[in-house]
């Protein structure tokens, strides 16, 4: 049996893309990842993802990763397509790929971004090419299951990559989550001349808050 593990990284952030990955290996293989140290990316350094990320691609049949754009997520927004949804199309792109051509039965866990596990699996279904395929969505299964804590490792390296390439083009923007101070003095003082860049997400409430009309409007009462 294969099994097929997908996580995301960089689903919360103001500025950068979300990234999903996929890992395929085969069932044997899974506790060599435990052996090797992989487990959720949030708990290893940047040093060890980068080496664990190089062990995974060696040792999985096949990896693919995928992205959402700033704007793409917020064209999602605006069209009334939620996160969760969009989190569900690309975890279907992934799966179609992965299993293409695969006689070997395959079992998918997949790190579901809702508490509602079965509503989201319901959703996932709807983009699935093979219905008949054995799917588990557990929240936080980047901490359960070794394979899916390889998908966060893919993810999170992808993700940390794309935001080295921003900081070289736009500046140092700290983390690009909101909680960051950096991120929100970069947003000061950038973020209009910036704001046609698919820097940010504009659909935020973050930014909603700064530079929305309504906002604007607001300040220019005083």
């Amino acid at each position: 049996m294969l099994l097929l593990g997908i996580d995301d990284a960089g689903r919360g952030p103001l500025i950068g893309p979300m990234f999903l990955a996929g890992v395929l290996i085969k069932q044997e293989d899974e506790p060599l990842l435990k052996q090797e140290g992989v487990k959720d990316s949030k708990q290893l350094s940047h040093k060890n993802r980068i080496k664990l990320s190089g062990f995974i691609k060696d040792i999985c049949i096949e990896h693919h990763i995928v992205n959402a754009t700033p704007e793409q997520i917020d064209s999602c927004i605006k069209n009334g397509i939620n996160l969760n949804i969009l989190e569900a199309i690309k975890t279907a792109q992934i799966i179609n790929h992965l299993v293409k051509r695969k006689k070997e039965r395959i079992k998918v866990i997949v790190d579901c971004p809702s508490t509602n596990t079965e509503a989201w699996k319901l959703i996932l279904l709807n983009y699935l090419e093979n219905k008949s395929l054995e799917i588990f969505c557990e929240h936080k299964a980047d901490i359960n299951y070794p394979v899916v804590s390889a998908a966060s490792i893919l993810a999170k390296c992808s993700r940390e990559e794309s935001i080295a390439e921003l900081r070289k083009k736009y500046g140092n923007f700290g983390s690009g989550y909101v909680s960051d101070p950096l991120t929100i003095k970069f947003l000061e003082e950038h973020g209009k001349e910036l704001e046609n860049e698919g820097l940010f997400r504009k659909s935020w409430i973050t930014w909603q808050n700064y530079f929305s009309e309504k906002s604007q409007k607001k300040l220019g009462e005083f």
